[in-house]
């Protein structure tokens, strides 16, 4: 019976397995390789592409700012321009009125009473004076209130004062209200409509 040798068979078969085995590795070495450099620029382009979608925004809400900016910049200038467009309507509106009040305070002025000084707060308007005696003062007080210009005088101090040895003046201080005669209407109307509500209404409750 013939005998064959096989060992020379099996080594070459073990090394032909070997080789593809290492072949089968590189492969799969290569692979993994090649799937982690693209999955890194995959990456790296996502985080450049986000980086700039964040470069923008924060772009477009810089230049929101700015116009916010402008615009509150641009609101506060109309307020002071509509401030003192108002100031000068006050100012024109009341001119003519506080002529009239000049005028009925110069009207309003007895014989023998000068004033000393004025001030005009809002309507209210504040007057320090003398008069030669108290009869003076009385007349001044029936003329304020008489005026369709000035209201309801309030005498708040005379005193006589003497002046060396003969001159003697009544030093006095009063308030009086600016107004207007068709304010004055206003109010009266106003006055008569709620007084005659009121006696309406007192009828009805004593029926």
């Amino acid at each position: 019976m013939a005998r064959i040798n096989l060992l020379p068979w099996r080594e070459q078969r073990r090394e032909e397995r070997k080789q593809r085995f290492l072949v089968a590795l590189g492969a799969v070495l290569v692979g993994a390789a090649a799937l982690v450099f693209a999955g890194d620029q995959y990456l790296n382009g996502a985080i450049e592409q986000q980086n700039a979608r964040n470069d923008y925004v924060r772009k477009e809400i810089a230049a929101l700012d700015a116009r916010i900016k402008e615009i509150s910049e641009l609101k506060k200038r109309r307020e002071e321009l509509l401030a003192r467009m108002k100031i000068i309507q006050d100012l024109q509106g009341n001119r003519p009125v506080s002529a009239r009040v000049f005028d009925q305070l110069v009207r309003t002025l007895p014989d023998g009473v000068h004033f000393t000084a004025l001030k005009m707060t809002g309507k209210n308007i504040a007057i320090q004076g003398a008069a030669e005696s108290n009869n003076r003062v009385s007349a001044l007080m029936r003329n304020l209130d008489a005026s369709d210009w000035l209201a309801a005088p309030n005498l708040t101090e005379v005193k006589a004062v003497t002046a060396g040895t003969v001159d003697q003046a009544n030093v006095f201080q009063l308030t009086v209200q600016q107004t207007r005669p068709d304010e004055e209407a206003a109010a009266q109307a106003s006055a008569s409509l709620a007084a005659g509500k009121a006696q309406q209404a007192n009828k009805g409750a004593t029926k």
